[in-house]
């Protein structure tokens, strides 16, 4: 398979760059989701934008930009080359991003100036010229992260006689009831947080519950609870075109045809 795509997320946006062009593009918030504003040009106040200190998840394709906390690139800043930044938490950029520029190609950027190297990423835009086709889906797979355990601290009566156990049963089914009722709302990365907001308010529940008027010291214990991640972090794609048989990963779910090249390679109409 001398065309075949083996992995998009495999490929850098290095070698496609003088093609395309150097563009940024900044997401609201972490793993490239929610509002998002892209520049192909310097901005020396992303206030004018509406997109002041709210960056927190960026995509390089093309070039080297400088982003900056304050406008007209004071205070700190960092340059950041061709790839994906999921979470600019790491960099202790997040939500702190006012300006931004690309660097000139011939300019000199010294080591401590750069970000962490980035995820890799593939180019998808297309190119000038260039004709595209239809390729049929043949299977998608969503890939979802593992679990993660969210834990609390509740406040609870302890009786005299029977120690740290006098709510614990009553604490955990109130747990229980709120993971589900979190789970039966919200989407996305809200749904996540809405079950995070149920188990603790069930847990509180809980607790109230199994009080019995029984007089008995207060203290606080700390609940943990595992929390599935209900949104995939991309979608394993398959589509064939001209015979051969192409993969791909993809931040969002794809339709019955994926839009390519004559090398069979993705693209965005």
């Amino acid at each position: 398979m001398k065309h075949s795509l083996k992995n998009a997320c495999a490929l850098t946006l290095l070698a496609l760059a003088t093609q395309a062009g150097a563009q940024a593009v900044f997401f609201e918030h972490d793993g490239f989701r929610g509002r998002s504003f892209s520049t192909e040009h310097q901005i020396r106040n992303l206030a004018r934008e509406g997109f002041n200190d709210r960056a927190s998840s960026v995509q390089i394709l093309g070039g080297r930009w400088e982003v900056c906390e304050d406008a007209r690139f004071r205070g700190r800043c960092m340059v950041l080359r061709p790839g994906r930044y999921p979470s600019l938490s790491s960099m202790g950029m997040n939500d702190r991003l006012s300006s931004v520029r690309e660097v000139d190609r011939s300019a000199r950027v010294a080591d401590n100036r750069f970000a962490p190297v980035p995820d890799p990423f593939y180019d998808s835009r297309r190119r000038n010229g260039e004709r595209l086709y239809e390729a049929p889906v043949t299977s998608v797979r969503a890939v979802v992260a593992t679990p993660e355990q969210r834990c609390w601290v509740e406040r609870e009566r302890v009786g005299p006689n029977r120690g740290d156990s006098n709510n614990v049963p009553a604490a955990i089914a109130g747990a229980l009831i709120g993971g589900i009722l979190g789970h039966q709302v919200g989407g996305g990365s809200g749904r996540d947080i809405a079950t995070a907001g149920g188990v603790v308010a069930g847990a509180v529940v809980g607790s109230r519950m199994g009080s019995d008027g029984q007089t008995g010291r207060m203290q606080d214990v700390q609940r943990c609870a595992v929390v599935p991640n209900q949104q995939p972090d991309y979608w394993d794609v398959t589509y064939t075109f001209r015979r051969q048989e192409h993969r791909i990963q993809m931040t969002e779910p794809p339709g019955a045809m994926v839009t390519v090249n004559r090398q069979g390679e993705p693209r965005n109409r």
